[in-house]
């Protein structure tokens, strides 16, 4: 028999919705009998090992619904990535605290925590149910349809991309925005969606699941220069050669990388920078800007998804269901069905831990420079509603005098 005492933690990076899915655990939690305690551990699995813990159940729900409705990790997060021996710390926490069901908010490598700890607990005997609530503006997770975070940091990048656009036609050249998916191109694909007139751009999409070559690059730009007269283009930060090599490490002099060794990419202007380097040098075209959009994709206040809302409350919601009444571990699962609507599943730890979702196929179209329609039907329903809108003039043209 569990003990009634949870702990729920949040990992790696913050979502515009990660908090709905925090109070979610809270909440149902709070209703089941069983449950004496709701714990909360500050700054990830780091805070479980430092035993630096809150008692969640002491906040009133008036205030838990004002932090489920504000982006960012209320409990603060962490990227440590956890090994077997990281792993079994945060078990003998597990165990001294007498925690019967842990929540772990997070992505791919949150997901293998869960699995491990939830391995040392089943070796050890220990009465732990443990199950992963997955989050990623990535949209990366094997086994679901969509991943909470994704739809709001889409509806992010759509409308960027359609005010870039603007601007763009207002002043024509050349516009580069770089979009974070190290090896998922979802996110920079979303850029598609912030289209309405047939020439609007991002008229070239880079992603990912495509390798990419330089030269075709730049002939790409100068074609669609050469025709509407100015260019966008949306640019996946893990754009890489045929090797496998990441591009930004290609035409960089110094190459920045994060604790785990991985090329850092995201928060830097560098291959922005560097591509549209490459496009004024080799195309003389002057009017060249890019922009990273960098962590403004993540927790941006006021550009949430209505549906990513409720989705990652129901998730968490879920959760605490599976964990009480189900008894076994997993991680939870957005499973489509219908025209839209969502049904919920509890997948094995070991389909999810470790494994990563690119881009299917049928999602991108066969240049390779941008999103067919089943993926702008895929995206659309998760956007949300109350997406803005843009117009243009209808010129009449008045006839030349002097300029004939």
């Amino acid at each position: 028999m569990s003990s009634g005492k949870i702990l729920v933690a949040q990992g790696g990076g913050p979502t515009a919705v990660i908090n709905q899915s925090l109070a979610g655990v809270v909440l149902e939690a709070r209703r089941m009998q069983q449950v004496t305690r709701v714990y909360g551990a500050l700054h990830g699995v780091r805070g479980i090992v430092d035993e630096d813990f809150v008692d969640l159940g002491q906040e009133t729900s008036a205030n838990l619904e004002l932090v489920a409705a504000t982006p960012s990790s209320a409990l603060g997060s962490t990227r440590d990535k956890p090994d077997i021996p990281y792993c079994q710390e945060i078990f003998k926490v597990l165990q001294a605290h007498e925690i019967g069901h842990f929540f772990y908010i997070g992505g791919n490598d949150s997901s293998d925590t869960v699995r491990i700890v939830s391995e040392e607990a089943a070796k050890a005997g220990y009465a732990l149910r443990c199950v992963h609530i997955p989050k990623t503006i990535d949209n990366d997770l094997v086994g679901s349809d969509h991943t909470p975070g994704f739809p709001s940091a889409a509806r992010f990048v759509a409308q960027a991309f359609a005010g870039a656009n603007l601007d763009n036609a207002s002043l024509p050249g050349v516009y580069v925005g770089v979009v974070m998916g190290r090896h998922a191109g979802f996110l920079t694909a979303a850029a598609a969606l912030g289209r309405k007139f047939p020439d609007d751009g991002p008229h070239l999409i880079y992603l990912p699941e495509r390798v990419f070559v330089l030269e075709q690059f730049l002939a790409d730009v100068k074609a669609v220069y050469e025709r509407y007269g100015r260019c966008v283009v949306a640019v996946s930060e893990g754009i890489h050669d045929a090797s496998g090599a990441a591009i930004a490490t290609l035409l960089s002099k110094e190459v920045e990388r994060d604790a785990h060794g991985n090329v850092q990419l995201s928060g830097t202007g560098a291959l922005a920078d560097l591509l549209c380097d490459e496009i004024k040098s080799k195309l003389g075209i002057k009017r060249v800007r890019g922009d990273t959009f960098g962590y403004l994709q993540r927790s941006f206040l006021g550009c949430v998804s209505d549906v990513d809302q409720r989705e990652a409350r129901e998730v968490a919601e879920k959760a605490v269901q599976f964990a009480m009444w189900g008894g076994r571990d997993g991680s939870v699962a957005i499973q489509r069905s219908g025209d839209y609507a969502v049904n919920y599943a509890l997948l094995a730890l070991s389909d999810v831990a470790g494994k990563t979702r690119v881009m299917e196929d049928e999602f991108i179209s066969a240049s390779g420079t941008d999103v067919t329609d089943a993926f702008r039907l895929y995206l659309r329903p998760l956007l949300g509603s109350g997406m803005p809108d843009a117009f243009r003039l209808r010129p009449a043209r008045v006839d030349k005098i002097l300029n004939k």
